[in-house]
């Protein structure tokens, strides 16, 4: 499980639709800072995430504009406007969830997001993770980084570079209904979007 409680103070990342393990962290911090001074790193969950398809996990990636150094911040970093990626990540999605218990009832919430253009990749994560807390009913008070975090003091949980997909996790999600488990087993630590769609409100209760 993630390392937090409800005392403490959580350091994370802005993620595009995180895994569970995330808004697990957020659930059970008092209060979480997000880190948007950080550089930003490629095949990170920063602009992926990994919904459930029929053949297994999928991971969907949202393209951005090569950054101008090696180095750019996150805060800074731009979604690119190539390969119609909107219309493909809400077909993907809509072909995932289409089926489950509760993908009718939030479909008009996560819907709008892939109409419409937002220019900087921090500000489409951190609206939809907004939307998240509030169907998920978390309360946590969130405020962000003006500049990069360097020391780590006793009360602060960094997990900025712990929930990332090329580094093993050891949470585990407690078990619950998938629509293609039959086929394909229960799928560990998905994007939010997998619990939230089969679960709906109960969610909550798996945070």
């Amino acid at each position: 499980m993630t390392s937090s409680d409800s005392s403490s103070v959580t350091l994370l990342s802005s993620l595009y639709l995180a895994p569970i393990e995330y808004y697990y962290a957020l659930n059970r911090c008092n209060k979480a800072i997000i880190e948007i001074n950080d550089n930003y790193q490629k095949q990170s969950y920063r602009n992926r995430c990994i919904i459930a398809g029929a053949n297994g996990p999928l991971p969907l990636s949202i393209p951005i504009e090569k950054p101008k150094s090696t180095k750019s911040l996150m805060k800074d970093i731009r979604i690119a406007e190539h390969g119609n990626w909107r219309h493909l990540h809400w077909n993907a999605i809509t072909s995932a969830y289409n089926s489950t218990p509760f993908f009718q009832y939030y479909e008009d919430d996560f819907r709008p997001f892939y109409e419409k253009k937002i220019t900087f990749l921090h500000d489409f994560n951190e609206q939809l993770r907004t939307l998240i807390c509030r169907l998920t009913g978390i309360e946590t008070e969130i405020t962000y980084t003006e500049t990069y975090i360097t020391e780590i003091s006793e009360s602060l949980v960094d997990l900025r570079e712990t929930i990332h997909p090329k580094r093993p996790s050891e949470f585990i999600t407690r078990p619950y209904y998938q629509v293609f488990s039959d086929k394909l087993g229960f799928q560990n630590n998905l994007s939010i979007l997998d619990l939230l769609f089969n679960m709906g409100n109960e969610s909550t209760f798996y945070l």
